[in-house]
């Protein structure tokens, strides 16, 4: 029973959400382990409440889809009740953990942002699929939820760093890619027969007769995300004075957010280019993208602290062992 609550939480991405606002704590050259990793329970436990009442809310749509039956909510083996129940719990830990963080640090402003991020979400959960565009709510749940975690270290807003604005930027940018074109993608077949109203929809993507037609709007989309991406990435180091003092850390930097990169448009390539709509095999795409878009920003961070990089691997080594155990796969999680 456990294995379908982790399902529940989709647990293969969990580990993202939950440094979320650990990378905007570092930002502001936070290194303490405990107060790291209750910023990382806080962003797990507000993941877990999201994609759960993500799927509640979803119920009736997705019960129709027999690409996701893998679904507890779908197969059954929890009921909606029990899922309610989950959800939340899971955001009543979320705020109790950052309730404590606050009282250690006598600054409650932080709970009034997390609050703000968790409305955010919640919102899109109620609307996603019946106006477009409306994923843009989620990347601002993330820009919110990372600022959190950053201004767990600080009295005032004013004190935020460039760098943290930027961190928080970015997570918004990378969330807009996995909800606009990855999320999009995947489901692209339940939410064109149901009639969902999705930004993929609006730009001209179709499944017919197992046929997928991706419309040169909808890759520019993809593409052009990915390339503000990488330049907002790389902004600290030509507006923040001596970003990395280290020349061998700062040449290693850019050689590895390059090679990052150009693998994150050769996956977005492959993805946009099937002619047919293969569910596992659009999932293989996605979570490979996944497992190495979402280093970039750790290899940012190493500027302030070189450990920061070790966070590059948390993404990928949740994602993988979470479909091993799950799922028996290793980038093809079968409830996303």
């Amino acid at each position: 029973m456990i294995k379908e609550y982790l399902k529940l939480a989709r647990s293969f991405n969990a580990v993202l959400t939950g440094i979320s606002p650990v990378m905007g704590a570092i930002a502001m050259k936070q290194y303490d382990i405990f107060t790291l990793f209750m910023l990382f329970l806080v962003g797990f436990f507000g993941h877990t409440f999201g994609f759960v009442f993500n799927d509640i809310i979803d119920y009736r749509i997705d019960k129709t889809s027999k690409e996701i039956s893998d679904r507890p909510l779908i197969s059954g083996t929890i009921s909606l009740k029990k899922a309610w129940v989950f959800a939340i719990v899971s955001m009543i830990i979320a705020f109790l953990i950052a309730l404590f963080l606050a009282y250690e640090a006598q600054n409650y402003f932080p709970v009034v942002l997390l609050a703000i991020s968790a409305f955010f979400i919640t919102f899109y959960d109620l609307i996603s699929k019946k106006l477009i565009g409306m994923d843009v709510f989620v990347a601002t749940g993330v820009f919110f939820l990372v600022l959190y975690g950053a201004m767990t270290t600080v009295d005032s807003v004013y004190q935020i760093t460039l760098l943290a604005w930027i961190v928080c930027i970015l997570g918004s940018i990378q969330v807009l890619y996995m909800q606009f074109i990855a999320g999009s993608l995947k489901d692209i077949e339940n939410d064109y027969n149901s009639g969902a109203k999705t930004i993929a929809i609006k730009l001209g993507v179709r499944v017919k007769d197992g046929k997928l037609k991706i419309s040169s709007g909808f890759k520019a989309l993809a593409y052009g995300l990915q390339v503000v991406d990488l330049i907002v990435v790389f902004l600290p180091f030509f507006l923040i004075e001596n970003m990395t003092e280290s020349k061998v850390l700062y040449y290693l930097q850019w050689i590895s957010i390059i090679f990052i990169g150009v693998i994150m448009f050769y996956l977005s390539y492959k993805l946009l280019s099937m002619k047919h709509f293969e569910r596992m095999k659009a999932r293989k795409f996605i979570g490979s993208h996944y497992m190495i878009n979402f280093a970039i920003v750790p290899i940012m961070l190493m500027s302030l602290n070189p450990w920061a990089g070790l966070l590059m691997f948390f993404p990928g080594l949740g994602f993988i062992l979470s479909n091993m155990v799950l799922h028996g796969t290793i980038a093809q999680p079968k409830t996303m």
